[in-house]
């Protein structure tokens, strides 16, 4: 009796040394990807967004030129499959079956690179997301004892791509748990533990630097039911954005010829980048000057009509970058959204209500919002965003609005573009 219960003791141990190995691998190999792609689409973003700037040619090229390499490698390197983004994960978890192959990881790669660096409207975030998801399904593939835990093994490499790209262990733990798996367990909590804790710290030593370099203010009641009003917008702004991406799919899908799709998709892309430069790429760089602006901004007409019309525009920017072929999601443009929505609300308060709010403060809430909203995760959103700025001043104003946003949203349209599919 004692030496089958010690067997059996021996037994539970190596299979867990085994899922801590493997998670450790998981999260050093989806940390390496997420690092890479960023530090590599960050550079080649600024040299061809520089480039548009002094030519303004480029801005009707790069876009069709980008879409159109894409296409020709699904069609001679990725078996002429297109990439699905998130759906593609939820196929390979909800199925015993299926499984996320070895070259999505390149095609997301490539992909997520090509797309945002010749301008596509969208982010590398999904493409992280997905390419770091098929790392932990190759490698729960290489032996039966891993396959029982499929899903924890790529929610494990989810989450190390996202805490790669925003230093935010918590938030790469979190978003596994809120969009993907929606389950905890205690071998989701040891395998995506030891995967972000390794994410985190090959994270820490390569690039220790917060995605934006934001001074917020302390924050004071008063400006609480500003940020509750700020919440509801960007939660109808989240169902824009998400309908968007949906209808157009839904409209592109009835265009067979792939090559039209290109053409007018690139098209209307390269047209909107040469009236508004801010939609280039994931729109980083537009967050990252407004943020060292808005102390000094005064709302002009010319100021409002841009905001409006950058709000009103990324959402079809993004979904024709989509519909033509480009990788990414609703990630990148909800950041972005956010950011633009925040200065707008604070701004048209100061300036017609006298409201005494500050910018900076609310351009920062409001990413956390339309990221909440948008994809119905508020507490991923919170840390994400409190990470990305490496100030955690604004956390109980950003937790508020978050649940605001994303109860709004729901309240209005109850799908997101990961879940839509699925119902």
């Amino acid at each position: 009796m004692k030496k089958t219960t010690r067997i059996k003791k021996n037994h539970r141990l190596i299979i867990l040394q085994k899922l801590i190995i493997i998670s450790a691998v998981i999260g050093f190999l989806s940390a390496l990807l997420g690092n890479t792609l960023k530090k590599i689409t960050e550079h080649y973003e600024a040299i061809f967004f520089t480039l548009a700037q002094q030519h303004w040619l480029l801005y009707l090229l790069f876009p069709i030129l980008g879409f159109s390499i894409i296409y020709f490698l699904r069609q001679t390197l990725f078996r002429k499959k297109e990439n699905k983004g998130i759906k593609e994960i939820y196929e390979s978890t909800e199925s015993k079956n299926k499984n996320l192959p070895a070259y999505k990881v390149t095609s997301h790669f490539l992909n997520g690179l090509i797309t945002v660096i010749f301008g596509g409207s969208t982010g590398i975030e999904v493409s992280t997301v997905v390419a770091s998801a098929a790392i932990g399904s190759v490698v729960q593939q290489k032996e039966n004892l891993f396959k029982r835990y499929k899903t924890q093994l790529i929610c494990a490499g989810i989450a190390s791509g996202i805490t790669a790209l925003f230093g935010s262990p918590l938030a790469g733990l979190i978003f596994a748990y809120e969009v993907i798996s929606r389950k905890w367990s205690r071998s989701f909590l040891l395998t995506n533990g030891v995967a972000v804790a390794v994410a985190f710290a090959f994270t820490y030593f390569v690039d220790n630097q917060p995605l934006f370099n934001i001074n917020v203010l302390p924050w004071h009641l008063h400006a609480l039911p500003y940020m509750i009003l700020l919440g509801m917008i960007a939660g109808v702004n989240a169902v824009y954005l998400n309908r968007c991406v949906l209808l157009f799919k839904k409209k592109f899908a009835k265009i067979d010829q792939h090559h039209f799709r290109i053409i007018i998709g690139a098209g209307l892309v390269s047209l909107a980048l040469l009236v508004f430069p801010q939609l280039y790429g994931e729109g980083y760089h537009a967050v990252k000057e407004l943020t060292l602006q808005s102390g000094n901004l005064t709302l002009t007409v010319s100021l409002a009509a841009t905001l409006v019309f950058v709000i009103l525009l990324k959402p079809i920017v993004t979904s024709l970058t989509l519909v033509s072929g480009g990788d990414g999601g609703v990630f990148a443009p909800s950041l972005f959204i956010g950011a633009f929505l925040g200065l707008l609300t604070a701004s048209v308060l100061n300036t017609f209500f006298h409201a005494n709010v500050l910018p900076i403060n609310f351009m920062v809430i409001g990413m956390a919002a339309m990221l909440s909203a948008s994809i119905h995760a508020p507490f991923t959103a919170l840390f994400l965003v409190c990470e990305a700025i490496g100030d955690y001043t604004l956390f109980f104003p950003i937790l508020m609005v978050c649940l605001v946003s994303k109860t709004t949203a729901k309240f209005i349209y109850p799908y997101t573009v990961y879940n839509y599919s699925r119902v």
